[in-house]
């Protein structure tokens, strides 16, 4: 990967410090205002190690736009809760 001024960049993990990651879309539970709201097909950077996501700074201000009420909801789900503790 290069960045503007021709130097190398190495991407690390900062969970695992893997250098292995994979482009997906992934799946996403977010809490908005006290409700669960599921995004799906997200096109994210996944670490091949661990799993861990990235989402680029365009992709999460689309997601931000769009749980706050500039897209409509293509279905409703019913999730079952549990209680840990």
């Amino acid at each position: 990967m290069k960045n503007g001024s021709d130097r190398k960049v190495e991407v690390v993990c900062e969970v695992c410090g893997s250098g292995q990651f994979e482009a997906r879309l992934v799946n996403e539970i977010f809490l908005i205002e006290g409700e669960f709201v599921l995004v799906e097909n997200i096109p994210a950077t996944v670490c091949a190690q661990c799993g861990e996501t990235i989402f680029s700074r365009e992709t999460t201000e689309k997601i931000r736009r769009m749980v706050h009420g500039e897209a409509r909801p293509i279905k409703s789900i019913q999730v079952d809760v549990f209680a840990f503790a």
